[in-house]
Protein backbone atom coordinates (compact mmCIF):
# COMPACT_ATOMS: atom_id res chain seq x y z
CA UNK A 1 0.00 0.00 0.00
CA UNK A 2 1.37 3.21 -1.18
CA UNK A 3 0.88 6.28 1.03
CA UNK A 4 0.49 10.10 -0.07
CA UNK A 5 3.51 11.49 -0.58
CA UNK A 6 5.34 12.97 2.49
CA UNK A 7 8.94 12.39 4.17
CA UNK A 8 7.58 9.38 6.68
CA UNK A 9 6.38 7.79 2.95
CA UNK A 10 9.29 8.12 1.18
CA UNK A 11 11.54 6.62 4.23
CA UNK A 12 8.99 3.75 3.98
CA UNK A 13 9.75 3.36 0.31
CA UNK A 14 13.23 3.34 1.03
CA UNK A 15 13.23 0.91 3.48
CA UNK A 16 10.57 -1.47 1.74
CA UNK A 17 13.23 -1.18 -1.16
CA UNK A 18 16.39 -2.49 0.38
CA UNK A 19 14.56 -5.09 1.43
CA UNK A 20 13.11 -6.10 -1.08
CA UNK A 21 16.68 -5.89 -3.09
CA UNK A 22 17.98 -8.33 -0.59
CA UNK A 23 17.78 -12.02 -1.03
CA UNK A 24 15.44 -14.05 1.05
CA UNK A 25 17.24 -14.87 3.95
CA UNK A 26 18.76 -11.42 4.48
CA UNK A 27 15.01 -10.20 3.72
CA UNK A 28 13.48 -12.13 6.25
CA UNK A 29 16.13 -10.70 9.11
CA UNK A 30 13.69 -7.60 8.46
CA UNK A 31 10.65 -9.59 8.74
CA UNK A 32 8.03 -9.85 12.40
CA UNK A 33 9.93 -12.28 14.93
CA UNK A 34 7.62 -15.64 14.99
CA UNK A 35 5.21 -15.70 17.17
CA UNK A 36 5.15 -18.02 20.77
CA UNK A 37 3.41 -18.29 23.94
CA UNK A 38 4.48 -15.37 25.45
CA UNK A 39 2.70 -13.46 22.92
CA UNK A 40 -1.08 -14.05 24.22
CA UNK A 41 -2.43 -13.14 27.33
CA UNK A 42 -2.09 -15.63 30.32
CA UNK A 43 0.82 -16.47 28.02
CA UNK A 44 -1.58 -18.63 25.85
CA UNK A 45 -2.76 -21.08 28.03
CA UNK A 46 -6.15 -20.34 30.29
CA UNK A 47 -7.57 -22.52 32.57
CA UNK A 48 -9.09 -25.53 30.68
CA UNK A 49 -11.96 -24.65 33.02
CA UNK A 50 -11.97 -21.23 32.14
CA UNK A 51 -12.01 -21.77 28.68
CA UNK A 52 -15.03 -24.66 29.06
CA UNK A 53 -16.85 -22.35 30.42
CA UNK A 54 -16.46 -19.77 28.07
CA UNK A 55 -17.22 -21.71 24.66
CA UNK A 56 -20.81 -22.77 26.56
CA UNK A 57 -21.39 -18.66 26.51
CA UNK A 58 -20.01 -18.11 23.67
CA UNK A 59 -22.80 -20.51 21.75
CA UNK A 60 -25.24 -20.27 24.38
CA UNK A 61 -28.67 -17.99 23.31
CA UNK A 62 -29.30 -17.62 26.67
CA UNK A 63 -27.20 -13.94 26.61
CA UNK A 64 -29.38 -12.40 24.32
CA UNK A 65 -32.46 -10.16 24.97
CA UNK A 66 -34.91 -12.49 23.71
CA UNK A 67 -32.94 -16.18 23.49
CA UNK A 68 -32.45 -16.56 20.10
CA UNK A 69 -29.57 -15.88 19.05
CA UNK A 70 -25.54 -16.37 20.64
CA UNK A 71 -21.77 -14.76 19.88
CA UNK A 72 -21.79 -17.90 17.80
CA UNK A 73 -24.37 -17.10 15.38
CA UNK A 74 -22.31 -14.40 13.66
CA UNK A 75 -18.76 -16.11 14.50
CA UNK A 76 -19.63 -19.90 13.77
CA UNK A 77 -16.67 -22.07 13.42
CA UNK A 78 -18.69 -23.52 9.63
CA UNK A 79 -18.21 -20.11 8.91
CA UNK A 80 -14.20 -19.80 9.54
CA UNK A 81 -15.49 -17.52 12.60
CA UNK A 82 -17.38 -14.80 10.69
CA UNK A 83 -20.65 -15.40 8.82
CA UNK A 84 -20.34 -15.12 5.59
CA UNK A 85 -22.05 -12.63 4.83
CA UNK A 86 -21.09 -9.00 4.17
CA UNK A 87 -23.40 -7.42 7.16
CA UNK A 88 -24.46 -9.53 9.76
CA UNK A 89 -28.01 -10.97 10.26
CA UNK A 90 -28.36 -9.98 13.92
CA UNK A 91 -31.43 -10.65 16.43
CA UNK A 92 -34.42 -11.82 14.42
CA UNK A 93 -32.81 -13.63 11.91
CA UNK A 94 -33.12 -17.28 10.90
CA UNK A 95 -30.41 -19.61 10.31
CA UNK A 96 -26.60 -19.80 9.76
CA UNK A 97 -24.29 -18.32 7.57
CA UNK A 98 -24.86 -17.52 3.80
CA UNK A 99 -28.10 -19.14 4.61
CA UNK A 100 -29.35 -16.72 7.60
CA UNK A 101 -32.34 -15.29 6.52
CA UNK A 102 -33.59 -11.64 8.02
CA UNK A 103 -36.55 -13.64 9.75
CA UNK A 104 -40.57 -13.92 9.95
CA UNK A 105 -43.57 -11.11 10.53
CA UNK A 106 -43.18 -9.21 13.79
CA UNK A 107 -39.70 -11.06 14.85
CA UNK A 108 -37.99 -10.09 11.66
CA UNK A 109 -34.80 -7.86 12.06
CA UNK A 110 -35.28 -4.28 11.87
CA UNK A 111 -31.98 -3.61 9.67
CA UNK A 112 -28.70 -5.11 9.08
CA UNK A 113 -26.12 -4.98 12.04
CA UNK A 114 -23.83 -2.02 10.05
CA UNK A 115 -20.82 -3.49 9.56
CA UNK A 116 -18.84 -6.59 8.93
CA UNK A 117 -18.87 -9.69 11.33
CA UNK A 118 -15.05 -9.21 12.02
CA UNK A 119 -13.24 -13.02 12.15
CA UNK A 120 -11.64 -13.80 15.51
CA UNK A 121 -8.30 -15.20 14.71
CA UNK A 122 -5.93 -14.44 17.18
CA UNK A 123 -7.71 -11.90 19.26
CA UNK A 124 -6.07 -13.03 22.40
CA UNK A 125 -2.73 -11.88 21.46
CA UNK A 126 -1.35 -9.13 23.66
CA UNK A 127 -0.58 -6.84 20.59
CA UNK A 128 -4.41 -6.81 19.63
CA UNK A 129 -4.93 -3.84 21.96
CA UNK A 130 -7.53 -2.15 20.00
CA UNK A 131 -11.03 -3.77 19.13
CA UNK A 132 -13.76 -3.07 16.50
CA UNK A 133 -13.46 -1.70 12.96
CA UNK A 134 -13.83 1.89 14.44
CA UNK A 135 -11.28 1.47 17.96
CA UNK A 136 -13.79 2.09 20.13
CA UNK A 137 -12.30 -0.35 22.89
CA UNK A 138 -8.66 -0.16 23.31
CA UNK A 139 -6.01 -0.18 26.52
CA UNK A 140 -5.91 3.06 28.31
CA UNK A 141 -3.87 2.72 31.74
CA UNK A 142 -5.72 6.30 32.51
CA UNK A 143 -8.73 4.68 33.02
CA UNK A 144 -10.01 2.97 36.09
CA UNK A 145 -10.97 -0.01 34.43
CA UNK A 146 -7.49 0.12 32.72
CA UNK A 147 -9.59 0.47 29.33
CA UNK A 148 -11.16 3.04 27.22
CA UNK A 149 -14.73 1.81 25.82
CA UNK A 150 -17.96 3.27 24.53
CA UNK A 151 -19.28 3.13 28.58
CA UNK A 152 -16.43 5.55 30.24
CA UNK A 153 -16.14 5.10 34.06
CA UNK A 154 -19.40 2.78 33.92
CA UNK A 155 -17.33 -0.06 32.44
CA UNK A 156 -17.30 -2.71 35.83
CA UNK A 157 -13.49 -3.00 36.71
CA UNK A 158 -11.77 -6.47 36.79
CA UNK A 159 -11.83 -7.55 32.69
CA UNK A 160 -8.90 -9.94 32.25
CA UNK A 161 -7.80 -8.33 28.29
CA UNK A 162 -9.12 -6.14 25.65
CA UNK A 163 -10.90 -8.90 24.32
CA UNK A 164 -12.81 -9.23 27.19
CA UNK A 165 -13.91 -5.49 27.03
CA UNK A 166 -15.31 -6.12 23.41
CA UNK A 167 -16.96 -9.66 24.97
CA UNK A 168 -19.29 -6.71 26.90
CA UNK A 169 -20.70 -5.10 24.14
CA UNK A 170 -22.30 -7.31 21.78
CA UNK A 171 -25.10 -7.93 24.42
CA UNK A 172 -25.84 -3.90 24.39
CA UNK A 173 -27.20 -3.81 21.02
CA UNK A 174 -30.53 -3.56 19.98
CA UNK A 175 -29.52 -5.31 16.51
CA UNK A 176 -26.82 -7.61 17.58
CA UNK A 177 -28.39 -9.08 20.20
CA UNK A 178 -30.46 -7.67 22.86
CA UNK A 179 -33.94 -6.92 20.28
CA UNK A 180 -35.67 -3.84 20.41
CA UNK A 181 -37.42 -1.58 23.29
CA UNK A 182 -40.40 -3.57 24.01
CA UNK A 183 -39.61 -7.11 23.11
CA UNK A 184 -37.81 -8.02 26.55
CA UNK A 185 -36.41 -5.94 29.56
CA UNK A 186 -33.29 -6.29 28.81
CA UNK A 187 -33.59 -4.35 25.40
CA UNK A 188 -35.61 -1.54 27.42
CA UNK A 189 -32.57 -1.37 29.34
CA UNK A 190 -30.42 -1.04 26.24
CA UNK A 191 -32.93 1.47 25.26
CA UNK A 192 -32.61 3.44 28.59
CA UNK A 193 -28.83 3.50 28.38
CA UNK A 194 -28.82 1.31 31.56
CA UNK A 195 -25.93 -1.14 30.73
CA UNK A 196 -23.76 -0.96 34.38
CA UNK A 197 -25.36 -0.98 37.82
CA UNK A 198 -28.55 -2.89 39.27
CA UNK A 199 -30.96 -4.01 36.87
CA UNK A 200 -28.60 -2.89 33.88
CA UNK A 201 -28.08 -5.15 30.85
CA UNK A 202 -24.82 -6.65 32.37
CA UNK A 203 -26.73 -7.19 35.82
CA UNK A 204 -29.79 -9.09 34.11
CA UNK A 205 -27.45 -11.12 32.19
CA UNK A 206 -25.85 -12.43 35.53
CA UNK A 207 -29.36 -12.95 37.08
CA UNK A 208 -29.76 -15.33 34.20
CA UNK A 209 -26.44 -17.66 34.65
CA UNK A 210 -27.17 -17.11 38.73
CA UNK A 211 -29.99 -19.15 37.61
CA UNK A 212 -28.44 -22.31 35.79
CA UNK A 213 -27.27 -24.71 38.45
CA UNK A 214 -24.83 -25.98 36.06
CA UNK A 215 -23.36 -22.43 35.23
CA UNK A 216 -23.69 -21.89 38.70
CA UNK A 217 -21.47 -24.73 39.25
CA UNK A 218 -19.19 -23.59 36.64
CA UNK A 219 -18.44 -20.48 37.66
CA UNK A 220 -17.46 -21.59 41.02
CA UNK A 221 -14.96 -24.27 40.14
CA UNK A 222 -13.31 -21.23 37.67
CA UNK A 223 -13.13 -18.45 39.08
CA UNK A 224 -11.84 -18.18 43.21
CA UNK A 225 -13.88 -15.17 43.78
CA UNK A 226 -17.41 -17.08 42.80
CA UNK A 227 -18.75 -19.06 46.24
CA UNK A 228 -22.66 -18.81 45.65
CA UNK A 229 -24.72 -18.04 42.68
CA UNK A 230 -25.06 -14.29 43.75
CA UNK A 231 -21.26 -13.81 42.94
CA UNK A 232 -21.34 -14.55 39.11
CA UNK A 233 -20.66 -11.06 37.43
CA UNK A 234 -21.25 -10.45 33.93
CA UNK A 235 -17.16 -9.78 34.25
CA UNK A 236 -17.19 -13.12 34.65
CA UNK A 237 -18.76 -14.26 31.56
CA UNK A 238 -16.86 -12.27 29.32
CA UNK A 239 -13.56 -13.38 30.60
CA UNK A 240 -14.36 -16.55 30.60
CA UNK A 241 -15.53 -16.05 26.70
CA UNK A 242 -12.28 -14.04 26.31
CA UNK A 243 -10.43 -17.19 27.37
CA UNK A 244 -12.25 -19.90 24.66
CA UNK A 245 -11.71 -17.38 21.54
CA UNK A 246 -8.19 -16.97 22.64
CA UNK A 247 -7.90 -20.31 22.67
CA UNK A 248 -9.57 -21.78 20.51
CA UNK A 249 -9.41 -19.64 17.49
CA UNK A 250 -5.13 -19.05 18.06
CA UNK A 251 -4.29 -19.17 14.52
CA UNK A 252 -0.25 -19.12 13.93
CA UNK A 253 1.21 -22.07 12.47
CA UNK A 254 0.80 -20.97 8.87
CA UNK A 255 3.29 -21.57 6.26
CA UNK A 256 4.55 -18.15 6.79
CA UNK A 257 5.03 -18.93 10.69
CA UNK A 258 6.99 -21.95 9.78
CA UNK A 259 9.21 -19.79 7.73
CA UNK A 260 9.75 -17.59 10.37
CA UNK A 261 10.62 -20.17 12.86
CA UNK A 262 13.61 -21.58 10.65
CA UNK A 263 11.97 -23.71 7.86
CA UNK A 264 13.26 -22.39 4.69
CA UNK A 265 10.94 -24.45 2.38
CA UNK A 266 7.45 -24.21 4.43
CA UNK A 267 6.41 -21.48 1.60
CA UNK A 268 6.73 -22.33 -1.95
CA UNK A 269 8.47 -19.88 -4.44
CA UNK A 270 5.64 -17.37 -5.38
CA UNK A 271 4.81 -17.30 -1.51
CA UNK A 272 8.46 -16.60 -0.80
CA UNK A 273 8.25 -13.63 -3.58
CA UNK A 274 5.06 -12.56 -2.45
CA UNK A 275 6.19 -11.97 0.80
CA UNK A 276 9.34 -9.59 -0.63
CA UNK A 277 6.41 -7.61 -2.80
CA UNK A 278 4.39 -7.35 0.67
CA UNK A 279 7.20 -5.81 2.50
CA UNK A 280 9.08 -4.59 -0.07
CA UNK A 281 6.87 -2.01 -3.48
CA UNK A 282 3.58 -2.87 -2.52
CA UNK A 283 4.06 -1.29 0.83
CA UNK A 284 1.17 -3.78 2.30
CA UNK A 285 3.61 -3.72 5.60
CA UNK A 286 3.83 0.28 5.96
CA UNK A 287 -0.07 -0.69 7.56
CA UNK A 288 -0.44 -4.53 7.63
CA UNK A 289 3.03 -4.28 10.14
CA UNK A 290 3.77 -6.70 13.30
CA UNK A 291 3.84 -10.08 14.23
CA UNK A 292 0.22 -10.43 13.29
CA UNK A 293 0.38 -7.89 10.34
CA UNK A 294 -1.56 -5.10 11.91
CA UNK A 295 -0.29 -1.38 12.74
CA UNK A 296 -3.21 -1.60 15.26
CA UNK A 297 -4.00 2.13 14.07
CA UNK A 298 -6.73 3.38 11.44
CA UNK A 299 -6.66 4.10 7.57
CA UNK A 300 -9.18 5.55 5.12
CA UNK A 301 -8.86 3.30 1.91
CA UNK A 302 -11.87 4.20 0.01
CA UNK A 303 -13.66 1.51 0.80
CA UNK A 304 -17.21 1.42 -0.87
CA UNK A 305 -19.72 2.30 1.98
CA UNK A 306 -22.95 -0.10 1.54
CA UNK A 307 -25.60 -1.00 4.00
CA UNK A 308 -27.64 1.31 6.52
CA UNK A 309 -24.98 2.96 7.78
CA UNK A 310 -23.53 4.66 11.70
CA UNK A 311 -26.15 7.65 11.63
CA UNK A 312 -23.68 9.58 9.33
CA UNK A 313 -24.04 11.50 6.56
CA UNK A 314 -26.80 11.50 3.81
CA UNK A 315 -30.06 9.89 5.72
CA UNK A 316 -27.53 8.39 8.16
CA UNK A 317 -26.65 5.91 5.41
CA UNK A 318 -22.85 7.07 6.15
CA UNK A 319 -20.29 5.68 8.23
CA UNK A 320 -17.26 7.74 9.12
CA UNK A 321 -15.69 4.72 11.35
CA UNK A 322 -12.91 6.20 13.60
CA UNK A 323 -14.50 9.86 13.66
CA UNK A 324 -17.95 8.25 15.67
CA UNK A 325 -15.45 7.39 18.75
CA UNK A 326 -12.64 10.68 18.61
CA UNK A 327 -15.09 13.45 16.67
CA UNK A 328 -12.00 14.16 15.03
CA UNK A 329 -12.55 15.45 11.54
CA UNK A 330 -9.05 13.44 9.84
CA UNK A 331 -10.31 10.64 11.25
CA UNK A 332 -13.31 10.45 9.27
CA UNK A 333 -13.78 6.88 6.66
CA UNK A 334 -10.76 5.59 9.14
CA UNK A 335 -11.20 2.12 9.91
CA UNK A 336 -8.75 -0.46 11.79
CA UNK A 337 -6.02 -2.38 10.08
CA UNK A 338 -7.32 -5.82 10.26
CA UNK A 339 -4.61 -8.64 11.35
CA UNK A 340 -3.88 -11.17 7.76
CA UNK A 341 -3.39 -14.97 9.27
CA UNK A 342 -6.06 -16.42 7.73
CA UNK A 343 -7.38 -13.54 6.01
CA UNK A 344 -7.74 -16.11 2.78
CA UNK A 345 -10.88 -17.28 5.31
CA UNK A 346 -12.09 -14.62 6.38
CA UNK A 347 -14.47 -13.24 3.22
CA UNK A 348 -16.19 -10.90 2.79
CA UNK A 349 -13.78 -8.59 3.02
CA UNK A 350 -13.71 -4.62 4.38
CA UNK A 351 -14.93 -3.27 7.35
CA UNK A 352 -18.76 -3.49 5.46
CA UNK A 353 -18.12 -6.73 3.89
CA UNK A 354 -17.86 -4.71 -0.07
CA UNK A 355 -15.53 -7.48 -1.59
CA UNK A 356 -16.44 -10.90 -1.82
CA UNK A 357 -13.15 -12.09 -3.21
CA UNK A 358 -9.80 -11.51 -1.30
CA UNK A 359 -8.25 -10.80 -4.78
CA UNK A 360 -10.85 -8.07 -4.78
CA UNK A 361 -9.96 -6.77 -2.15
CA UNK A 362 -6.55 -6.73 -2.89
CA UNK A 363 -6.88 -4.58 -6.12
CA UNK A 364 -8.83 -2.31 -4.23
CA UNK A 365 -6.19 -1.22 -1.91
CA UNK A 366 -3.70 -0.94 -5.09
CA UNK A 367 -6.03 1.47 -6.85
CA UNK A 368 -8.38 2.04 -4.07
CA UNK A 369 -10.19 5.17 -5.96
CA UNK A 370 -10.55 3.55 -9.86
CA UNK A 371 -11.84 0.13 -7.73
CA UNK A 372 -14.13 2.79 -5.63
CA UNK A 373 -15.55 4.10 -9.02
CA UNK A 374 -15.67 0.94 -10.54
CA UNK A 375 -17.23 -1.00 -7.65
CA UNK A 376 -19.87 -4.29 -8.98
CA UNK A 377 -22.43 -3.62 -5.94
CA UNK A 378 -23.44 -7.17 -7.27
CA UNK A 379 -20.90 -8.78 -5.12
CA UNK A 380 -21.89 -7.49 -1.88
CA UNK A 381 -23.60 -10.90 0.14
CA UNK A 382 -26.88 -9.79 1.85
CA UNK A 383 -30.01 -11.85 2.47
CA UNK A 384 -32.79 -10.02 0.39
CA UNK A 385 -35.70 -8.16 2.11
CA UNK A 386 -37.26 -5.08 -0.01
CA UNK A 387 -37.05 -2.46 2.69
CA UNK A 388 -33.40 -3.63 3.59
CA UNK A 389 -32.53 -3.62 -0.16
CA UNK A 390 -33.99 -0.14 -0.91
CA UNK A 391 -30.90 1.73 1.28
CA UNK A 392 -27.93 -0.70 0.51
CA UNK A 393 -26.39 1.42 -1.57
CA UNK A 394 -28.01 4.56 -1.13
CA UNK A 395 -24.57 6.47 -0.17
CA UNK A 396 -22.20 4.24 -2.92
CA UNK A 397 -24.86 5.82 -5.56
CA UNK A 398 -25.04 9.01 -4.32
CA UNK A 399 -22.14 10.81 -6.09
CA UNK A 400 -21.28 13.46 -2.98
CA UNK A 401 -21.05 11.16 -0.53
CA UNK A 402 -18.70 8.90 -2.89
CA UNK A 403 -16.42 12.05 -3.52
CA UNK A 404 -16.09 12.94 -0.05
CA UNK A 405 -15.25 9.03 0.33
CA UNK A 406 -12.43 9.63 -2.07
CA UNK A 407 -10.85 12.60 -0.72
CA UNK A 408 -10.27 11.04 2.47
CA UNK A 409 -8.32 8.26 0.79
CA UNK A 410 -4.35 8.08 2.01
CA UNK A 411 -3.05 5.62 -0.58
CA UNK A 412 -1.97 6.06 -3.82
CA UNK A 413 -2.09 3.28 -6.66
CA UNK A 414 0.53 0.87 -6.32
CA UNK A 415 1.14 -0.66 -10.37
CA UNK A 416 1.58 -4.52 -10.19
CA UNK A 417 1.98 -6.53 -13.64
CA UNK A 418 -0.47 -9.96 -13.30
CA UNK A 419 2.82 -12.24 -12.23
CA UNK A 420 3.50 -10.00 -9.18
CA UNK A 421 -0.26 -10.13 -8.39
CA UNK A 422 -0.23 -13.59 -8.65
CA UNK A 423 2.71 -13.70 -5.90
CA UNK A 424 0.95 -11.27 -3.62
CA UNK A 425 -1.89 -13.78 -3.62
CA UNK A 426 0.20 -16.76 -2.99
CA UNK A 427 1.94 -14.95 0.07
CA UNK A 428 -1.56 -14.15 1.71
CA UNK A 429 -3.03 -17.58 0.93
CA UNK A 430 0.25 -18.68 2.97
CA UNK A 431 -0.93 -16.78 6.22
CA UNK A 432 -3.32 -19.80 6.44
CA UNK A 433 -3.19 -21.96 9.47
CA UNK A 434 -3.98 -25.43 8.26
CA UNK A 435 -5.35 -26.05 11.82
CA UNK A 436 -8.18 -23.41 10.89
CA UNK A 437 -9.67 -25.52 8.09
CA UNK A 438 -11.61 -27.38 10.17
CA UNK A 439 -12.46 -26.15 13.57
CA UNK A 440 -15.53 -27.95 14.49
CA UNK A 441 -13.64 -28.93 17.63
CA UNK A 442 -14.40 -25.90 19.17
CA UNK A 443 -18.70 -26.56 19.04
CA UNK A 444 -19.69 -27.99 21.96
CA UNK A 445 -22.89 -30.25 21.83
CA UNK A 446 -25.20 -28.25 24.03
CA UNK A 447 -25.15 -25.49 26.50
CA UNK A 448 -26.88 -25.44 30.32
CA UNK A 449 -29.16 -23.06 29.06
CA UNK A 450 -31.20 -26.31 27.25
CA UNK A 451 -31.74 -23.49 24.21
CA UNK A 452 -30.61 -25.26 21.33
CA UNK A 453 -27.44 -24.48 19.45
CA UNK A 454 -28.83 -24.08 15.62
CA UNK A 455 -32.30 -22.23 14.58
Amino acid sequence: MKFKSSVGALLLMSVALSVYAQPPERAANRLPSAVNDADYYENGTPGEDKVLLGELLFWDKILSGNGNISCASCHHSLTDTGDGLSLPVGEGGNGLGMARDTGVGGDAIHERVPRNAPPVWNLGARSMSVMFHDGRVSVDASQPSGFDSPVGDDLPLGLDNPLAVQAMFPVTSAAEMAGQSGENTIANAVANDQLAGPGGVWDQLAQRLQSIPEYVSLFSSTFDDVGTAEDITYVHAANAIAAYQATAFRADNSPFDQFLRGDGRAMSPAAKRGMRLFYGPAQCSSCHSGKFQTDMSFHAIAMPQIGSGKGNGLNGRDDFGRYNVTADMADKYRFRTPPLRNVALTGPWGHDGAYNTLGGVVEHHLDALAALDNYATSQAVLPPRDDLDAVDFEIYNDASSRADLAAASEIEPVRLNKRKLDDLMAFLHALTDTASLDIRHTTPISVPSGLPLAD
